[in-house]
């Protein structure tokens, strides 16, 4: 997998688009100069957990010894299922109820933006060629950094767009990610067969 196609496939699992609804839901309260604050700081602590994701999960398996075409079909699989939410569902159903004050790495850090689709690809991409971790950290913090712009023209996004745009993107996006995820699953039963 070349680095661009890295890139792409953590921004598709990112979805800042479909993301955005979600964080308008969740901050509609907050004024806009401190939802700015909040936005920079969920984020960045993704990334934190991210970043530990991609460094210590190959570990993690190795240690409860799970082969790579098990991780390869395990991570299609949930790919397939984020993505089939993105497509099918509709962003405020996966709001928690109403929380005193700001919220505080859940749910807009953890799990909408480092959720277990963002783990998964990035522990299989180090599972498969844990010599080239400059190459995926570089992908990882492109996709980061793209999904930051994003979320910080949230506000602007969402009333150029509407509910309608920023849903049919997201569907976009979850077709897209369908595909990748087929994929993966058929190369992790290939691999299987073969292997």
């Amino acid at each position: 997998m070349s680095v661009l196609s890295a890139t792409l496939l953590l921004f598709l699992v990112l979805d800042p688009l479909g993301n955005i609804p979600t964080f308008m839901v969740i901050l509609k309260g907050v004024e806009p100069r401190r939802r700015t604050r909040i936005i920079v700081r969920e984020l960045c602590i993704a990334l934190a957990v991210l970043v530990v994701v991609l460094f210590g999960g190959r570990y993690v398996l190795a240690a409860m010894a799970i082969s790579q075409p098990a991780v390869r079909i395990a991570g299609g699989l949930i790919l397939l299922i984020i993505a089939l939410i993105m497509i099918f569902s509709d962003a405020s159903r996966i709001v928690p109820p109403a929380q005193e004050g700001e919220p505080l790495m859940v749910p807009l850090a953890i799990p909408l933006f480092a959720g277990p689709s963002t783990m998964s690809t990035l522990i299989l991409l180090m599972a498969q060629e844990p010599q080239r971790w400059p190459e995926w950290l570089g992908a990882l913090c492109i996709a980061w950094g793209v999904s930051m712009a994003l979320m910080l023209l949230s506000g602007p996004l969402s009333k150029l767009l509407g509910n309608r745009g920023l849903s049919a993107l997201q569907s976009l996006m979850g077709m897209i990610l369908t595909t990748v995820a087929v994929n993966m699953f058929i190369d992790g039963i290939r691999q299987a067969v073969t292997g």
